[in-house]
């Protein structure tokens, strides 16, 4: 009979991969950390989330809010006398609420916790930031495994109610992109357009769909959770979309989170005015 030997304890990082495994958890542990400081300077800054009104006086205003702040729940003291229309709240700031508390605070929590949760981003930041393990077949600086059956990470399991949400999120969002279209003429009116903002919102949409609606958790939802699906044609055919945009999870994540940040970037560009939206009106 032969024997079989178990394989030898690794110290924190050590290997024998000759290739540069790291090379994914750097850039993951990278991209997430510039990703969460820019969100809380954005979240903190309470202003500049709309570029619309601040232009009127050019031969005619856009309508771009950014999807940090939307849905925009009350507008802040500073854009009082030139509200941007697309506020929840028409009487401004609850009382109750802390002066330092932005509109992004009180949504933001629902699209990060459908990320934090996510069955992709949890496998990425666990060895990016964790080292749990670094990567495959190296040593990690823990000797157990503790798994996601104790309290914090006992959260995980809240990721489908977080996917509720974020589908939500997408006809708020698609309705942003919507009012991107139309653009306001020097006499008060409304009229068609497209311009570059247009399209940054709306691809926006596109990412963050391909993103969410390739979840495992919308995956089981649509038919994941059937035995027989020839007898429901009609939800065979969506969980065979949402497959075909599960095969591209990990693109769609990292897309849609890039697009996201550039999609705020741009909105806060044109609002103060550093960035000239190019647009043609119909």
């Amino acid at each position: 009979m032969s024997q079989m030997t178990l394989p030898v304890k690794r110290s924190w990082g050590e290997t024998q991969r000759r290739d540069a495994w790291w090379k994914t958890p750097v850039f993951v542990f990278l991209m997430l950390s510039a990703f969460l400081v820019y969100a809380n300077i954005r979240v903190f800054e309470g202003d500049n989330y709309y570029s619309g009104h601040s232009t009127a006086e050019a031969n005619r205003a856009t309508n771009y809010l950014t999807p940090f702040y939307s849905p925009l729940m009350f507008e802040v003291e500073s854009r009082a006398a030139t509200p941007s229309g697309h506020a929840w709240l028409s009487s401004g700031r609850p009382g109750w609420l802390p002066a330092w508390l932005s509109p992004a605070a009180l949504i933001l929590i629902f699209p990060a916790g459908f990320r934090f949760t996510c069955y992709y981003y949890r496998g990425a930041y666990y060895k990016a930031f964790w080292q749990d393990p670094p990567s495959c077949a190296v040593g990690e600086p823990r000797n157990e495994y503790r798994g996601e059956h104790r309290w914090p990470l006992l959260i995980q399991n809240i990721h489908r109610y977080f996917m509720y949400c974020a589908v939500v999120f997408l006809f708020i969002l698609a309705l942003d992109a919507w009012h991107g279209l139309h653009f306001r003429k020097p006499d008060g009116s409304w009229r068609w357009g497209i311009g570059v903002g247009s399209i940054v919102l709306l691809l926006n949409v596109v990412f963050l769909s391909g993103y969410t609606l390739g979840c495992h958790s919308f995956r089981h939802l649509v038919g994941g959770h059937r035995n027989a699906m020839s007898e429901q044609a009609f939800k065979h055919k969506l969980w065979k979309c949402s497959t075909c945009l599960n095969e591209k999870h990990m693109a769609w994540a990292w897309t849609s989170l890039i697009w996201v940040a550039f999609s705020d970037v741009y909105v806060r560009l044109c609002a103060t005015g550093t960035w000239t939206d190019f647009h043609i009106v119909f």
